[in-house]
């Protein structure tokens, strides 16, 4: 029987799988969490999420595939979460701003979890490419809600929030890489969104 390799278990996939797939990617994080992007090796996955090596593989095909299925299915949660408590604003700036100030804290306040995970995200290639979209377009997602909530996104409102995206996960890369500092990732988010949100301001 084949598996389909994703963060989000397929409709209809028996609850056996879906268990087991969450553990795969909680194992995941958590070793992630301990010891960052080096930490996570298959084959501890799979000792502590209690599953056969092979079984492992069948599910998710490398290191960096996994990492950022775990990115996916944590922004999925995020995701879910910005839909129930919208943040908070006058204007599409100040919502976005919130939305960005609220998720970047909470990936700085672990550290080495989001160093794997934007790591592996930076290293992915073809085979997560399902994986990559999910993430891209979760972001989109919630930046074009914060950006217009009360109505549906403009072609603007989309570029825009592409762009905030793009700035978002290249100033997280520089803070992994020891290039950047918090500082410098909330200025980027800050100066990125009012040129594009607010240029009059």
């Amino acid at each position: 029987m084949s598996v389909r390799t994703s963060a989000v278990p397929p409709a209809g996939e028996p609850r056996q799988q879906r268990e087991r797939r969450a553990r795969i990617l909680d194992a995941t994080v958590a070793l992630a969490a301990e010891g960052g992007f080096d930490a996570v090796q298959m084959r501890t996955v799979a000792e502590r999420a209690e599953v056969a090596l092979g079984t492992l593989y069948r599910y998710f095909p490398s290191k960096v595939h996994l990492l950022v299925s775990a990115l996916a299915r944590d922004l999925t949660t995020a995701e879910e979460l910005s839909r129930h408590q919208p943040p908070l604003g006058d204007s599409a700036g100040e919502r976005v701003t919130a939305l960005l100030a609220a998720t970047t804290a909470r990936m700085q306040r672990e550290p080495l979890l989001t160093e794997a995970l934007t790591r592996a995200f930076m290293f992915a290639d073809a085979a997560a490419r399902d994986e990559i979209r999910s993430v891209s377009r979760l972001l989109v997602g919630m930046l074009v809600r914060a950006i217009r909530p009360d109505a549906d996104p403009t072609s603007d409102d989309l570029a825009a929030a592409a762009v905030i995206r793009d700035v978002w996960l290249a100033a997280l890369v520089g803070w992994v890489t020891g290039r950047t500092t918090a500082a410098d990732v909330s200025r980027s988010l800050e100066t990125a969104v009012r040129l594009l949100l607010d240029p009059a301001g």
